[in-house]
């Protein structure tokens, strides 16, 4: 079987969400499936790290796909002609796109529809293409699936799609997170804290995530405590930034406020694992790797409730109402103040952890990109 693939988020200069995704299922898809031929169709130039087999063939189609017109062209033009010549048997897109303009079987992953329930949290020409264009990519596509339960009544409910038609894909986190040694911490503290305790939210840093209500968070803590811990925010800038900088200028605990950047894995690991606690108050995810990493870190999580985090994390976090910076606080506070708790959720979540592996989601993709031939 020839299967080509959307790969245009294996980005060598950073990788998130689907990036991630779509490097540890696809590594190990193609390593465990050698009997079959596998195009991936890059709209940039490529790392050859991301060419994980010999059954690999890359395939570079520029333009970059950058905004709606170039993703119009890439998945309408560029990407027919390529899976004609290469005759391929079956296209794997997994974020959310396919292509309306060919015949070949599809097999689309959706990860959430953010877009809805948070349209302003995206570009007004990105929105419109997202609202146009995912009920007839849902039309078109020969398999469908999504990566949690949460995603899926989503889905369901929002195009009426029949619940039988689409699987299920939980992320996982890579083996790479793990408890760091008290050493580790110390010198991460000292590089990023000045040797202070330190709550850590991981992520880009945009609307969607909530920072906003996270500062006013910490804030009531810093006041109720006096405290001299600090809030590591491990994130490169994405979009709509610019007015958390601005509003961080005037935050009264400016200083207390480490930005980071966008952290290699490597760096990530120790940050998180060094961290007291993870705060992920996202108003929206599909699923929340960050809960999952910070589990395997044994570091607790606190995280928004009625989201896919909840279904995921299980009674292993500690979950809040993430419009309300009071209730954050409050379970700041309460785990700040309560070892035995915080040692309860460090165990619960190498349980809950252990339940997510990359191995079992590869095979679920592929089992779904073999209902699409069929």
């Amino acid at each position: 079987m020839r299967v080509a693939v959307n790969t245009r988020f294996l980005l060598n200069d950073y990788l998130e969400g689907y990036g991630y995704f779509l490097f540890e299922i696809l590594k190990r898809i193609a390593i465990t499936h050698p009997g079959h031929e596998f195009i991936f169709i890059f709209d940039r130039p490529f790392d050859k790290k991301f060419v994980f087999a010999e059954n690999v063939t890359p395939v570079v189609a520029g333009p970059a796909a950058r905004h709606p017109v170039l993703w119009k062209y890439w998945y309408d033009v560029n990407v027919p002609a390529i899976l004609r010549k290469y005759k391929a048997d079956v296209f794997v897109s997994c974020d959310g796109f396919c292509s309306l303009a060919t015949k070949v079987p599809q097999c689309l992953l959706i990860h959430d529809l953010a877009f809805l329930h948070y349209p302003d949290f995206m570009k007004k020409s990105h929105l419109l293409f997202y609202k146009h264009y995912t009920p007839k990519f849902l039309k078109k596509a020969a398999s469908i699936a999504t990566v949690s339960e949460f995603s899926k009544e989503d889905i369901c409910r929002h195009y009426r799609t029949g619940p039988e038609t689409i699987d299920v894909i939980f992320n996982a986190a890579k083996d790479i997170f793990r408890p760091v040694t008290d050493e580790e911490k110390q010198s991460v503290k000292n590089k990023y804290t000045d040797g202070k305790e330190y709550f850590i939210y991981a992520g880009a840093i945009h609307p969607r995530k909530n920072l906003v209500n996270l500062l006013k968070a910490f804030s009531v803590f810093k006041k109720k405590q006096k405290s001299n811990w600090k809030l590591v925010l491990a994130g490169r800038l994405a979009w709509k930034y610019k007015h958390f900088v601005e509003s961080l200028k005037t935050y009264k605990y400016r200083d207390d406020v480490v930005l980071t950047g966008y952290l290699q894995e490597e760096e990530l690991v120790k940050v998180m694992g060094s961290s007291y606690a993870l705060i992920y108050p996202s108003f929206w995810e599909g699923f929340g790797v960050p809960v999952l990493e910070a589990m395997q870190c044994r570091v607790p999580v606190i995280t928004s409730a009625n989201s896919a985090m909840q279904e995921i994390a299980k009674d292993a976090a500690l979950y809040v109402n993430p419009a309300d910076h009071n209730d954050i606080a409050e379970k700041i506070l309460l785990l700040y103040k309560d070892e035995n708790l915080r040692s309860r959720l460090i165990a619960k979540g190498v349980d809950v952890g252990r339940q997510y592996n990359w191995d079992r989601s590869a095979e679920l993709l592929w089992q779904t990109i073999n209902k699409a031939m069929h």
